[in-house]
């Protein structure tokens, strides 16, 4: 059983810091797992807070709760707070809790009233497409730390949570109407929230020059579960029917990243707002898959091709196992933008990779990502239909049976038997994945990210260690199928995306994460 209440100064630091933890605290089942293991709360309490539809609204039940939870909560939601990754929130909770404790002893506070968010405060970011639509949402989410009344919006579950004395005590039965009529706002505002598959989170200010992006990125980029460890039979049991992947690093990796473009030289091309959210995001996935990461920002087209060229004839390479690029910016169909609104060609870019341009790879898997419109056509989607599954037609490949092998045959019995260089295509060994189909945008969260290296960092940490990656990318397909936009009002409202890739791999290729072999 747990003591009832937490200390003065914890409940007071939560209080004070609860608009930043409403807002950019990332409430997910790591969190909440720790929380569980040290008994703050209960399976019941646990299925609750995950059930609501909303990042903010699981952030404000748990900081509803938390305050109940007895004198051990405040340390080990902390913990939690270090565990998943959100050190900026541990430090500045154990900072002005310490201060707090310093300056506001023998506090008395008012019993936990549930809050009611505002409805005119309540503001939704769209989705936005890589050309990017006026949204005027700003993807930047670092917050001052404010002191007592000046950080209580509305929505603060802590917003009637003030110190008072005892004289100046309310009746009682204020207090329960009060709360009554609390309640019914907040069941009322309930009901208007959108279904989980759709993108909303509440609007955010715009950051100041003198805020840290790092503090931003850390709130704003996807909670990132560790990579997931590939087991050491699993590697047995598939490494020699897949591609060499046991050199440590894996390989080098590099991401261009283009978030903002010269006005001047390219004035229909608008800053792709929570580009660097994805910059961020793949840093930290294809490091912890043990890649010797290179991140370039902002690069005239000119640029990209310089830097790219540099990265193809590392000597580095012939020790490698395989290598990663991904280029993220405004695109056509074959061919991304520079910030100086020149076009970079796809083919150029894969040709520097290929079996005669880089012969350090050769044999090698070389993995590349596009996060880029391949078009300027919005895919609205069609209304699926009722009825029996598709029928299977026939393939259109048929051998043409009983010729093949003829040829090798009366070669062998030639009598030829000088040994031959073995020659290899031109290009091979490749695997492309493309946010969208040709023709077509790719859309892009202001605060999230672009939705398919969302999926595909998902994807990468909780399957690559079983899982090789033509079959990861299929997933990703999945699930991008299954998102759609949300921005009523707009042309984006309900838009879909689908995502695809391409292979000229011959092999499985599994990435076999945090496996390090013996020989």
């Amino acid at each position: 059983m747990l003591e009832c209440g937490m200390l003065d100064r914890d409940r007071l630091a939560l209080k004070t810091c609860s608009t930043i933890l409403c807002k950019q605290l990332v409430v997910d089942e790591l969190l909440i797992q720790s929380l569980q293991a040290d008994e703050i709360l209960t399976e019941a309490m646990a299925e609750n807070i995950m059930a609501a539809q909303t990042s903010q609204k699981r952030s404000w039940c748990l900081l509803l709760l938390l305050p109940k939870r007895g004198p051990r909560a405040f340390s080990s939601f902390c913990t939690a707070l270090q565990e998943t990754q959100q050190q900026h929130l541990y430090e500045l909770l154990t900072q002005s809790s310490e201060k707090d404790g310093k300056e506001t002893p023998g506090v008395i506070f008012r019993p936990e009233e549930e809050p009611v968010m505002a409805t005119t405060e309540k503001k939704r970011e769209t989705s936005s497409v890589d050309r990017e639509d006026n949204s005027g949402v700003s993807s930047s989410s670092s917050y001052p730390v404010q002191t007592l009344e000046s950080c209580l919006p509305s929505e603060s579950p802590f917003r009637r949570l003030v110190p008072i004395s005892e004289e100046d005590r309310k009746p009682e039965r204020q207090g329960t109407k009060r709360r009554r009529e609390d309640k019914q706002a907040d069941r009322f505002i309930d009901s208007s929230l959108p279904l989980p598959t759709q993108e909303v989170v509440a609007a955010k200010r715009a950051r100041t020059q003198a805020e840290s992006m790092e503090f931003s990125l850390d709130a704003d980029s996807p909670i990132n579960t560790p990579v997931l460890p590939c087991s050491p039979d699993f590697y047995l049991s598939n490494c020699h029917q897949s591609y060499r992947m046991n050199s440590s690093p894996r390989g080098f990796a590099l991401v261009i990243s283009n978030v903002t473009f010269d006005p001047c030289a390219a004035p229909d091309l608008d800053p792709r707002k929570g580009g660097e959210v994805d910059e961020e995001v793949l840093r930290k996935v294809f490091t912890e898959l043990d890649y010797v990461l290179t991140v370039h920002r902002d690069l005239t087209a000119q640029g990209m091709k310089a830097c790219i060229e540099e990265f193809s004839r590392r000597p580095g390479h012939q020790t490698m196992d395989s290598c990663v690029v991904c280029l993220l910016s405004h695109g056509v169909e074959g061919a991304i933008y520079g910030t100086d609104g020149r076009l970079l060609q796809l083919d150029w870019v894969f040709e520097s990779f290929d079996n005669a341009h880089c012969p350090l790879l050769q044999n090698k898997p070389k993995m590349f990502f596009i996060q880029a419109c391949r078009g300027e056509e919005m895919d609205c989607g069609v209304e699926q239909m009722d009825g029996p599954g598709r029928t299977c037609s026939p393939s259109c490949e048929q051998r043409d049976a009983g010729r093949e092998g003829q040829g090798d045959a009366s070669a062998r019995q030639s009598g030829d038997m000088r040994r031959t260089r073995i020659k290899l295509p031109q290009r091979s060994d490749m695997i492309c994945g493309f946010a969208s189909l040709k023709g077509t945008a790719a859309m892009r969260n202001t605060k999230r990210g672009s939705w398919f290296v969302q999926e595909l960092n998902k994807m990468l940490r909780h399957r690559a260690r079983d899982t090789h990656l033509a079959d990861i990318m299929v997933q990703v397909n999945r699930h991008i199928k299954e998102r759609e936009g949300y921005a009523p009002g707009t042309a984006h409202h309900r838009c879909k995306e689908m995502s695809e890739f391409t292979s000229s791999l011959c092999k499985d290729l599994y990435l076999f994460p945090k496996y390090q072999s013996q020989y």
